[in-house]
């Protein structure tokens, strides 16, 4: 098994905001191992791009604040790093693909210029090896005429273009991790693919993990190694991609499964929604966050949060029909093994 080389334990990250402290990030742990991805899939609001961006702490600090937790990345804790510090791992060890490239690109600013803002404050690199690294990583990438796109401005791209270009600011550093947020969400399908297969690749060509964060299970089915389902700023279940769909254990992680078409679904056939809202993290739940939504739901669980259920060495699942006393449903209520 691959090493670990970024571990998450017990986090907790809250926002101040008028109306009270948003409690965004809800005691989550994990990590993420050499040249694998791993996904982390739920609904806007769970949690998952708040998880993401405290890792490189990007989310701002006030309104932001750690409540607990630990984040070690080579076993180096990020937490507790100053600002200059953290300017020696961002974009060098841990790159960030944002999600809306239209937006994240400096419109007054060159394609080259921007990839190359890495190696500010670097001595020891010169001017003309910051060229030769730009035009090569934007080879690396996949665009075409590299000397031309150095000297172009964003506007000057395609949507595909764009985010092509944040991929390769996110690799000219070569980091050991890249965090993906969303980085499909406003392509159409033909690039999306082509972006993904980009990503694919360069995993395999350079070892790097990747963490994929989105709501979108067809792009979790084709990507990842492992998976993590986030609801209501906790992991409610995590295991392999095989196991999250064909052995599929939380009502909501099925929830998203049935609310997808497969290759199969017949078109007067009715998808099946998730009923209800997420809850309001201002004052969550003190049970089980899927509760209110979850059409299994016992008293136990508005009342007591679940503890996590070992299904298998990489499958767990926290939710209290897992219990050996819970009464025994089928929380799936198509096969999702025909088509998906």
């Amino acid at each position: 098994m691959a090493e670990n080389i970024l571990e998450i334990k017990n986090l907790q990250f809250s926002f101040h905001t008028y109306g009270g402290v948003v409690k965004s990030v809800r005691d989550v742990s994990f990590n993420v191992r050499e040249g694998e991805i791993l996904g982390i899939v739920g609904e806007s609001g769970c949690g998952k791009s708040v998880t993401s961006q405290c890792i490189l702490r990007l989310n701002p600090e006030p309104p932001g604040f750690f409540e607990s937790g630990s984040i070690k990345y080579r076993g180096e804790e990020i937490t507790t790093k100053t600002d200059k510090e953290m300017r020696k791992i961002r974009g060098v060890e841990i790159g960030f693909i944002f999600q809306d490239p239209m937006t994240s690109l400096n419109p007054t600013a060159t394609i080259g210029k921007q990839i190359e803002e890495v190696f500010v404050g670097r001595k020891d690199i010169s001017k003309k090896e910051r060229k030769e690294r730009a035009l090569e990583i934007l080879r690396l990438v996949g665009i075409n005429e590299p000397e031309r796109r150095y000297r172009q401005y964003p506007h000057e791209l395609s949507g595909g273009m764009k985010q092509r270009v944040m991929i390769a600011i996110a690799l000219v550093g070569k980091p050991s991790i890249i965090i993906a947020d969303e980085p499909t969400t406003s392509l159409d399908v033909t690039i999306e693919a082509q972006i993904l297969d980009l990503l694919k690749d360069l995993k395999e060509k350079l070892n790097t993990s990747i963490i994929l964060i989105t709501h979108d299970l067809g792009v979790i089915a084709k990507m990842c190694d492992r998976v993590l389902v986030m609801y209501g700023g906790k992991i409610v279940e995590r295991g392999s991609v095989d196991e999250i769909f064909y052995e599929t254990s939380h009502p909501y992680t099925a929830g998203l499964i049935q609310s997808i078409a497969t290759l199969n679904t017949d078109k007067n056939q009715k998808l099946i929604p998730i009923d209800g809202t997420p809850p309001d993290l201002f004052a969550p739940p003190k049970g089980c966050p899927f509760s209110a939504r979850c059409e299994f739901a016992m008293k136990i669980c508005s009342e007591a949060l679940p503890e996590e259920y070992v299904l298998s060495p990489e499958h767990t699942c926290s939710c209290w029909l897992r219990h050996p006393d819970a009464p025994k449903v089928n929380i799936m209520k198509r096969d999702t093994k025909e088509g998906s």
